[in-house]
Parts: structure tokens; C-alpha cells; sequence
């Protein structure tokens, strides 16, 4: 098969689109067609090696896989070849592109238990923009966050695939968005997705725009998968008791803290790490039956992984990057 090759870690010249052996697939497991395969950022950590995270390579990333059934192992029951199916990357054996291999190729093998039928008012390119964004998103504000219905939620890098579902998701279920992005045309964009006050970071002070806009009173939840030097403002836009909600760090993890303003306030940090199945198949439902929108995307053929890679850096690019094997 052809696969986009991690050949050792490093620069996007690292990465070949080459022939790659094909999957070997257990008695419980499917062999998947990929037709569309999201980019996240932790596909950027896989390439350029975080501590913490070994890899061996060659290596494959890419988690976000819809596609079809191409092959079923003998003891899998429910699918046969030709399914449409999208793919919870987060498995029993690990991460898919990070722990086992990934799905930025042809074909990529997974447990059938962690394959869901993939909604058929949905395309391809569509489900790909599900898994690791929305899954993401339900678990940290509902089973970790527990936002409420009228909640005033600052959402930090709400441009991205991560911070778009955001929006959607807190608007869908009843709660007030504060969004802010890096230029003009994408506040616009995010206004459009239903972001009730946008703020552009690269003009406008975030921190001190939420105050203003709470009326001084500081926002209920301030979501934050930036971190580094959006840190400390974050806290400081919290009202007493309010609560900062992460699940990664784009712009840095070794953020400083300025803990006065959490006891002062007593204000909760909470992190969120992965979600479940159900996480995913509730992104997808919510989508296919309209209550989030379809979100913008930006498709390359795989070939040009190391391109869209770069796109994602310099975030250039609105909502989700697909890649198209």
C-alpha cells in the first residue's frame, strides 16, 4: 500500500509517501479503506518527537479514519467488506499514529470494537473531521467540565479543529461563546458558526476583552488548549469558582502559574485527556442530524502530508484539515 512515512523525526522532509507493507489483520480485527483521515496537532508531535512519547520508526501518524471495510478478521461479527465505517482511534492496544500505527496510508487495521457505522448522511470527508475533535470536545466540557445551559465559555485557538467543535458543541447545548482567534477573517468566520463576542488576540488583549465583555464579572469556563503565554490570562478571566478546561498545549506546556488568582477565586483547573466511543458516536449523531454544523475543511491528497503539516503550524487554516488517500 502507499502510506506518508515518518522515516525518523524531525522536519516535514522526513516524511515519505511511499510504498509501506500492508496491515496484518487478526481474527478480531478489520482491515479499513481510508477515504479521508483528519489532521490533529498530535500528528505534529509524532513527527518531531516530544518527550515522553517514543516512536519507533519508520512510523505512520493519523488517527481520524472514514472509510470502508476491506477485509473482516474471522472472528468479527456485524461487518462485511464494503461498510462504511468511521474509526475511534482511541483503542484497547493504544492511539492510533501515536502508540500503534496510524492511518495516514491506504489501508489501516483496527480492533472491530472500536469501528462505528458511519452515519449515511455523512460523507467521508465529513466523519474525518469527527473522532479526536469531538470526542475530545464532549468529554472535556460535559464528563469532566460539566458546563451548563447559559454558561459564558471563553474558548482560546477557537479556529482550529479543536476549538470550532467547541463553539458549535456550547452553542448546540445552550451556553454563551466568547471565541477568539488570531485575525479578523477568522472571528468573522467564527461569528458565522455562532460565536456570540469574538476577540482577535493578535489586536485586543483576550483576558481583558472577557472581563469587559462579563461585565466584570469573569467567565464561567475558559477553555484552553494553548497554553504557554495565554496561561495566566486565562485564570485571570475566570469569575470566583469559574473553571479552566485543557486537553493540550500547542504553544507550550511549561506555562507559568500565577496561583493567587485560583485561590483568590477559587477557581478549578480541570485537564482531559482522550474520550470513549460514545463520545465520538454523539459527535457524529449531533452532526448528521444538524444540531452542530458541518464544519470547514481543507483537503490535500496524503501525498502532501508534510504541506498540510506546515498549514497546521502556521495556522494557516479554518476548522479541519482532511487528507485524502
Amino acid at each position: 500500500m502507499k502510506a506518508a512515512v515518518i522515516e525518523k523525526q524531525g522536519g516535514i522532509e522526513n516524511i515519505a509517501y511511499r510504498d509501506f507493507p500492508d496491515p496484518v489483520v487478526g481474527p478480531r480485527d478489520v482491515l479499513v479503506r481510508c477515504r479521508a483521515v483528519g489532521l490533529n496537532y498530535f500528528d505534529i508531535f509524532v513527527r518531531k518527537g516530544m518527550p515522553g512519547l517514543p516512536v519507533p520508526m519508520p512510523w505512520i501518524s493519523g488517527a481520524d479514519a472514514a472509510g470502508e471495510i476491506a477485509q473482516v478478521g474471522s472472528e468479527v461479527k456485524g461487518w462485511k467488506v464494503g461498510d462504511r465505517c468511521l474509526i475511534d482511534p482511541l483503542t484497547n492496544e493504544g492511539m492510533m499514529g501515536e502508540e500503534v500505527q496510524g492511518a495516514f496510508a491506504e489501508y489501516c487495521r483496527i480492533p472491530a470494537d472500536f469501528v462505528i457505522p458511519l452515519d449515511p448522511r455523512l460523507s467521508f470527508v465529513e466523519g474525518a473531521t469527527i473522532p479526536a475533535n469531538y470526542g475530545t470536545v464532549y468529554r472535556m466540557l460535559f464528563t469532566n467540565g460539566d458546563i451548563q445551559p447559559g454558561n459564558l465559555v471563553l474558548v482560546l485557538g477557537a479556529s482550529g479543529g479543536v476549538g470550532t467543535a467547541t463553539v458549535q458543541v456550547v452553542k448546540a447545548y445552550g451556553g454563551h461563546v466568547i471565541a477568539c482567534a488570531g485575525t479578523d477573517e477568522k472571528c468573522e468566520k467564527l461569528k458565522a458558526l455562532g460565536a456570540d463576542h469574538v476577540v482577535n488576540y493578535s489586536t485586543h488583549d483576550f483576558s481583558r476583552e472577557a472581563w469587559r465583555i462579563s461585565g466584570k464579572k469573569g467567565v464561567d469556563v475558559c477553555v484552553n488548549f494553548t497554553g504557554g503565554n495565554t496561561w495566566n490570562p486565562s485564570i485571570r478571566a475566570l469569575k470566583p469558582h469559574g473553571k479552566l478546561l485543557t486537553c493540550g498545549a500547542t504553544a507550550g506546556f511549561d506555562a507559568q502559574t500565577d496561583i493567587r488568582f485560583i485561590w483568590q477565586r477559587e477557581v478549578k483547573i480541570c485537564g482531559s485527556n482522550g474520550y470513549t466511543k460514545e463520545d465520538v458516536r454523539r459527535g457524529m449523531i449531533d452532526m448528521a442530524d444538524g444540531k452542530i454544523q458541518k464544519p470547514e475543511t481543507r483537503t490535500f491528497p496524503l501525498s502532501q502530508l508534510g504541506e498540510a503539516e506546515k498549514a497546521m503550524e502556521s495556522r494557516d487554516f479554518f476548522g479541519k484539515i482532511v487528507m485524502i488517500p
